[in-house]
């Protein structure tokens, strides 16, 4: 983005449209980068001077800035001194002090005793005093890769992103709305789709219609133009408030496109909160698959695509789950109006209370807290309140409210005891021979087996296994046998079997009895 100051808009016929440069002033840019070039190894003010030159030249003066702007974030500028300015500037004040400076002659005798006392020459102290302000710095290397049709591309692509940064409301078209979607979600923006005749339209709310305008949305709204352009075929119509009056500002896939490189000051969006919930959650190895961008929901004229769905492993059962980014209370009572358009869909709300953007003027449109997760366990949709990250365990014990009926409806499904017909068997593989989880078969009784630990041996084999395992046996032994009968829980069944482990350092261990 360019700052505000450098914004070039006509406003003819009540609309609102950037001056883009497009090639027109590819010669001009050119200059621009010839400039920075020239001026490397001189000084900060050096350059904006021979800037300035250009400026009065140019058809506008802030079209060079604007240039100056965007290659000023590849350049790098230096304090070259013969000796440290804070340390020059404490030695030459000090001096000064007892001098008693009030001609040209008694500053020179002060910066003497200052080179004195720091054993330098006293044109090091003159030279030193102020090289770290900004204009005395230099340019020590310009290591940008745009040529001038690349500067004048990035140029149109940072002006429409400063006109954006006032709009209240932005409507975009795209040939690939689910690339659009995708950078709405990474930069957790306010937003709703629309279903059109032609497919679908983002709409997302611009910063000038939040209360509190904060510039962390509005640099994220702007970004969202890059991710925009990039798909081939775009059309974007934005309200933008004017100083208070609405225009309308048209953009299109004609108008910006976006440089082959990326601006080494431009932020890299990942899936952020997003990517490490599931890496945290998938971890776990819960009965749920987590399953990312789930189908798209139909909600009225509206579309909702949530950020995940939770997928019960032992049931056709799946919940929703929605991380809102930043929020206002207007934002959140109409995301849930959608919601509530949706027919026997189960869904998860994660809040981050510290993107609260927005003033309750109404006491209505949010709970007596002011809380959007308030307001979402309202409306009969599980709110988890988060900040900065979600916490898997917030999320874990709201899905074990699902699980805890769906368990029940297995458990009612199933015979009050069970006959496995292995010798040998375990609890989970029980359940995976039924179709439910382990949690279901918990309290079944098994008549035919008895339980150890988490494995179910017949009566027949443990009274075999009494007459091959003996005290005094070496533990490696013992695990031998235990395998050959298919268990390897050795620990539960030695201790039913009564015996313990005499351990040997990390050599190993004897059997004992307890």
């Amino acid at each position: 983005m360019l700052t505000k100051e450098l914004l070039r808009v006509s406003r003819a016929g009540g609309g609102y449209h950037p001056q883009f440069v497009g090639g027109d002033h590819r010669d001009l840019a050119a200059r621009v980068i010839g400039t920075y070039q020239g001026h490397v190894g001189e000084s900060r003010e050096q350059l904006d001077g021979a800037l300035t030159d250009l400026e009065r030249d140019a058809p506008d003066f802030k079209l060079v800035r604007g240039f100056a702007k965007l290659l000023n974030r590849e350049a790098t500028f230096e304090t070259r001194a013969p000796l440290p300015p804070d340390r020059a500037r404490r030695a030459a004040f000090e001096a000064a002090e007892r001098v008693g400076v009030v001609t040209e002659r008694d500053r020179e005798r002060a910066l003497s005793r200052a080179a004195d006392r720091l054993a330098v020459d006293p044109d090091d102290i003159e030279a030193s005093l102020y090289a770290d302000l900004d204009d005395r710095q230099i340019l020590t290397e310009v290591t940008t890769r745009y040529d001038p049709d690349s500067l004048c591309r990035q140029y149109d692509l940072s002006l429409a992103q400063t006109a954006l940064f006032d709009a209240t409301e932005v409507r975009i078209e795209s040939d690939d709305p689910k690339t659009v979607v995708s950078a709405v979600k990474r930069l957790r923006l306010m937003y709703e789709i629309e279903r059109t005749g032609d497919g679908r339209e983002v709409v997302v709310t611009g910063p000038t219609a939040l209360f509190r305008r904060t510039r962390r949305y509005g640099t994220r709204f702007a970004r969202l133009l890059r991710s925009v352009a990039k798909t081939a075929q775009w059309r974007l119509v934005a309200t933008i408030d004017d100083d208070g009056t609405d225009r309308r500002l048209v953009l299109t896939d004609g108008d910006v496109t976006v440089p082959d490189h990326e601006p080494v000051t431009e932020v890299t969006f990942d899936s952020g909160v997003e990517a490490d919930f599931a890496a945290r959650f998938e971890a776990l190895d819960l009965d749920w698959d987590l399953v990312r961008e789930p189908e798209p929901l139909a909600a009225g004229a509206h579309v909702v695509i949530p950020d995940f769905a939770f997928d019960y492993r032992y049931a056709d059962f799946r919940v929703y789950f929605e991380i809102m980014g930043f929020w206002t209370p207007e934002y959140v009572t109409k995301k849930l109006d959608r919601l509530a358009e949706l027919e026997d869909v189960e869904l998860l709300v994660a809040v981050d209370d510290s993107l609260g953007v927005g003033e309750i003027e109404d006491i209505d449109q949010l709970t007596e807290t002011g809380d959007a997760s308030a307001e979402i366990e309202a409306r009969d949709h599980r709110a988890i309140p988060y900040t900065g990250t979600v916490r898997v365990k917030d999320v874990r014990n709201a899905l074990r409210r699902y699980e805890e009926g769906l368990v029940a409806e297995s458990v009612a499904d199933l015979p009050a005891s069970l006959a496995p017909e292995a010798d040998v068997t375990t609890l989970a593989a029980v359940a995976e021979t039924h179709g439910v989880s382990e949690d279901a078969i918990e309290a079944k009784s098994f008549p035919e087996h008895e339980r150890v630990g988490r494995t179910l041996v017949r009566p027949g084999v443990l009274d075999s296994l009494a007459g091959e395992i003996e005290a005094g046996m070496d533990l490696g032994d013992a695990e031998s046998v235990l395998e050959t009968h298919g268990i390897d829980d050795a620990s539960a069944v030695l201790s039913r079997l009564g015996y313990r482990v005499e351990w040997d350092g990390l050599s190993g261990g004897t059997i004992r009895d307890r």
